[in-house]
């Protein structure tokens, strides 16, 4: 029994010890035996194993995670764009809000929403009962004396409460300005206020100011071009200033930095915060999960409305294009990106962006991007395929003036009436 036990282990060690994978057993010499068939089918997974490099290895593992994150696509591509009918739920009854702007919620209360008011407060309601509370009050620092004016933006620090700070963009009698304040123990310490980032508007209209962090962890702010009409100061195509973009940034224990990979660093007489430009006034954008975008809505002059996909370093051509309109005779480098989706005045005249739907109880428009107008009142959808192709379907049309959209912990979509009501998406039956 030994004698054969100690050929078994010579017949592998011989197998193991061949010069290449791919040269024969004879080729090592004559004196070689030729395994039984049972010995041979236990070594062949040796065979197996040692034809398998490690590079190889990480190749196939490699190629695992690039299916795995493709069929989430496929999967999403495969439903199409086929909305059912739609009609408006009116929510939150029992709370009275003056000039809702936002709405938003943090991930450990699944319970609440955060409704932002262009006033200056934000409201804490439950939106099981409808019950609120005040989270905040900046009334003190902000200038409502103009329509476009106010508290504009906010959001919580993706590490919330972990990072327990809370960011907030507002006008004061001069300037746009981005802080951060520090909530302890569920209250918001207003001693804790550090202006991040300000700047100068020349004039009361187009400030932007929404604010999100990205998947990257960095946060992007919309501004708008510094008002009046047709961007006399071309500010959008100018990168020595923060008006008319997207801009970008690392928020940090006493202040900001710059994300290495911000397009402009570098760029001569360009402010380092830019992450794209020429923007009228964005009034909105978010980021589609799935498809890895940022989508943001900018707000037209006198002929057309807008959705830009947003890229590292893009010119989205206003005030040179108002959408695909030709608008202005100025000079520029490279190259105008157009909108994937434009529409012209009548059918709305002020875009409000909103958000693409995750949630689970549309299940029709999973993976739609729902967008609205302020002044027509009208809601639509549009699909994006995998060509980044567009198809666009009205889904209601309202009597509201839809400043906003939000969306909840769980994916839902709320609609914000700038009169003071909010409403959900839901199917009729």
């Amino acid at each position: 029994m030994n004698k054969i036990k100690y050929f078994v282990i010579i017949v592998i060690f011989a197998l193991v010890s061949c010069s290449s994978p791919n040269e024969s057993l004879t080729s090592q010499g004559e004196n070689i035996s030729e395994p039984t068939n049972e010995i041979q089918e236990e070594n062949s997974p040796i065979e197996e194993a040692n034809n398998t490099t490690v590079e190889e290895v990480d190749q196939v593992e490699e190629v695992e995670e690039v299916i795995v994150e493709k069929t989430e696509q496929e999967k999403l591509y495969e439903r199409g764009f086929n909305p059912a009918t739609y009609k408006l739920v009116k929510v939150f009854d029992t709370v009275d809000f003056v000039t809702p702007l936002h709405l938003t919620s943090q991930g450990e209360e699944v319970d609440y929403v955060y409704i932002v008011q262009k006033n200056g407060l934000v409201l804490k309601v439950n939106v099981n009962d409808g019950s609120q509370m005040t989270f905040l009050d900046v009334k003190s620092l902000i200038d409502v004396s103009k329509q476009e004016k106010g508290l504009l933006g906010f959001a919580f620090h993706p590490s919330y409460p972990l990072d327990p700070r809370i960011f907030i963009s507002y006008t004061n009698k001069t300037d746009s300005v981005v802080a951060s304040l520090e909530v302890k123990e569920g209250i918001v310490d207003m001693d804790s206020h550090l202006e991040l980032l300000s700047f100068k508007q020349p004039f009361s209209n187009h400030n932007g100011g929404h604010l999100e962090f990205g998947p990257d962890g960095y946060l992007y702010i919309a501004s708008g071009d510094g008002g009046s009409g047709g961007d006399p100061q071309n500010n959008a195509q100018d990168l020595s200033n923060l008006l008319g973009k997207i801009l970008r940034i690392n928020v940090e224990e006493n202040g900001y930095s710059i994300p290495e990979d911000n397009p402009f660093i570098g760029t001569e007489g360009a402010r380092q915060e830019i992450f794209a430009y020429g923007l009228r006034n964005p009034w909105k954008f978010s980021f589609d999960k799935v498809r890895n975008l940022l989508l943001a809505a900018d707000v037209g002059q006198d002929a057309v409305e807008e959705i830009d996909i947003i890229v590292s370093g893009g010119n989205y051509g206003w005030s040179i294009y108002e959408g695909t309109k030709v608008y202005k005779n100025l000079e520029f480098a490279g190259d105008l990106i157009p909108p994937v989706w434009e529409y012209e005045h009548p059918i709305g005249k002020s875009i409000t962006g909103g958000f693409t739907y995750y949630g689970d109880k549309l299940d029709a428009l999973y993976g739609v991007y729902i967008y609205g107008d302020f002044i027509s009142g009208k809601i639509w959808g549009l699909w994006l395929d995998e060509k980044q192709e567009v198809t666009v379907q009205e889904l209601l049309e309202t009597q509201l003036k839809i400043a906003s959209f939000g969306r909840d912990e769980k994916g839902e979509i709320y609609v914000i009436d700038y009169t003071g009501h909010i409403y959900k998406i839901v199917e009729e039956e």
